[in-house]
């Protein structure tokens, strides 16, 4: 067969979570309904934090980024996966499946680079407070927030250039739900080392780094916690960081059991769960740990209400 149309396939087929269908009936109610409070959490969030002039602050900042990245990164993934549920053929173009793991690579790059942007933030908070205004300048807040874009922008740019260039002569069949770097590297019938070390060198060093400092800060933080005496400051400073503590252990967990590993010790069914964790789960669980954990996002959701309860008796 000639080798032109082999390279060149036009779709690909998506496998999904599983072949039985009172099994995916079941998983499309469920992702249903954290999509739906996925949207309406990070969405909720950001506006919350546009309307109220009190968390016009660099903490709330970069948490409004985070709910967007979060939402982006959700929608990315989950109606695709929500259609080919209720549907036999679970096709996606070639062009769409590129597009999808651009979008994943570069959101979720983003994202891992933004939680230590907020855990920067939170040591300057808890270890410099009195030139925290200062330090978190307008100027530096803006770098740390787009330098995680655009080191985003440019590892997902890089990355799905390289494996475009891979050639598909075997099979079309991806056995994941979504477009992913391992499943996809699979189906080349090319020599993938260079692309796979290429990746698994951007993806380590980046995790790293953002582990480093994120480690770094919260050493720092722990150190200047434990110098303080009384009990009721320390809980303030623990409860101002244990969101942020929570949402990364959760996110670099399951990131680094699905990533920092050779591709052939990639499984079928663990990462799978992995990546249904972090790409529909966790998504819907940051507003929710920030929102439920947090008492001025409270406080500015009952503001809200107020003056809007306010304006309709003036009417």
């Amino acid at each position: 067969m000639d080798k032109r149309n082999n390279t060149h396939v036009s779709d690909f087929i998506l496998t999904g979570l599983t072949e039985s269908k009172e099994i995916q009936l079941v998983l499309f109610t469920v992702f249903l309904m954290i999509y739906l409070i996925s949207v309406l959490g990070n969405a909720g969030m950001i506006l919350i934090i546009h309307l109220d002039l009190q968390l016009h602050t660099p903490m709330y900042f970069f948490l409004s980024h985070l709910s967007f990245l979060d939402l982006s990164y959700s929608t990315a993934i989950t109606p695709k996966t929500l259609q080919n549920l209720l549907t036999s053929m679970k096709q996606i173009s070639y062009i769409s499946c590129f597009t999808q793991l651009y979008f994943f690579i570069f959101l979720g790059t983003t994202e891992c680079l933004l939680l230590s942007s907020m855990a920067y933030d939170r040591y300057v908070a808890i270890c410099n407070p009195l030139h925290y205004p200062v330090v978190m300048s307008k100027r530096l807040c803006c770098f740390l927030i787009f330098g995680p874009y655009l080191i985003g922008f440019t590892n997902s740019t890089i990355n799905v250039f390289f494996m475009s260039r891979l050639d598909f002569c075997d099979s079309n069949v991806i056995h994941h739900f979504f477009c992913d770097t391992s499943p996809i590297l699979d189906l080349s019938c090319t020599d993938t080392r260079a692309v796979e070390i290429m990746i698994f060198i951007s993806a380590g060093s980046i995790l790293m780094v953002s582990l480093i400092s994120i480690s770094a800060s919260y050493l720092s933080i722990l150190a200047t916690v434990l110098k303080i005496t009384s009990t009721a400051g320390k809980r303030k400073s623990f409860s101002t960081c244990g969101s942020h503590l929570l949402g990364v252990t959760i996110f670099y967990g399951t990131m680094i059991f699905t990533y920092l590993k050779p591709r052939k010790s990639y499984t079928l069914g663990k990462d799978q769960v992995a990546s249904v964790f972090y790409t529909i789960v966790i998504p819907m669980l940051n507003p929710l740990i920030y929102s439920l954990r947090n008492k001025e996002v409270k406080h500015a959701l009952v503001r809200l209400m107020q003056k809007r309860e306010g304006s309709r008796q003036l009417k």
